[in-house]
């Protein structure tokens, strides 16, 4: 479905329905398409968000690699008097 935008002012609701439908809603300006209306899908339940969530922390952790504390980074830059190196 093709509407121009000026018409679709006057009737946004009920073409927001329709995307939400599922229906290939297009906004056109002088004719030439401009805009695609579509729904946006739900993610899943609470828990299977919750479970995903926790197995990207697992994943990070496994990955992550132990090194110098933030606070000494600077040393690598500075000498003992504070200039850099």
């Amino acid at each position: 479905m093709r509407v121009s935008v000026t018409d679709a002012k006057g009737q946004l609701t009920d073409l927001v329905r329709r995307a939400e439908a599922g229906d290939d809603v297009i906004l056109t300006r002088h004719g030439q398409p401009a805009v695609r209306l579509v729904a946006i899908r739900a993610v899943g339940d609470p828990a299977a968000r919750r479970k995903l969530m926790e197995s990207i922390r697992r994943s990070g952790a496994a990955k992550a690699v132990a090194g110098e504390p933030a606070a000494r980074s600077q040393d690598f830059l500075y000498d003992d008097d504070g200039l850099p190196k």
